[in-house]
This record gives C-alpha cells, structure tokens and sequence, in this order.
C-alpha cells in the first residue's frame, strides 16, 4: 500500500524541493505542482509533489497518520 503525505517546502532548488514531512527531510519533484514555494504544503506520493494544500489540511493529514500509527504499534509487554 502506497500513502501520499503531506509535507512542507523548505528548499527549493530548480524542480527540486526539499520537504520536511513531520520532522524527516526529503526530496521530492516539483514537476507536478504549479508555482511552489518556500513554506507551501504539498502532498508527496513517490518523490513527487502531486498537489499543493493548505496548512490545516496538512495539520489534520498529520495528525491523523500519527493517530494511525499509534494504534499499529505494538503493545508493550
């Protein structure tokens, strides 16, 4: 299963962005997205920024895979 995750620019090098996805750094192709900037939230599916969104959006697509991910983990013994 493939996800797309949100992610904020924060480098832009050409066609290449560099994006903070809740705290690990990527790269990731512009190609995609029209006019991206510094500071933009875009969604990343397979090094590719396939869409721009705004900043609550990407706040509660954050929370939620967080919210997810807890609830895989394991239980201590």
């Amino acid at each position: 299963m493939c996800l797309a995750i949100p992610a904020r620019i924060v480098e832009i090098n050409e066609l290449m962005a560099t994006v903070d996805m809740d705290g690990t750094r990527r790269q990731a192709s512009l190609l995609l997205v029209d006019n991206a900037a510094l500071g933009d939230y875009v969604i990343v599916h397979a090094g590719f920024a396939i869409h721009k969104i705004d900043e609550a959006q990407a706040m509660e697509s954050l929370r939620i895979l967080r919210d997810l991910a807890a609830t895989m983990s394991p239980e201590p013994s």
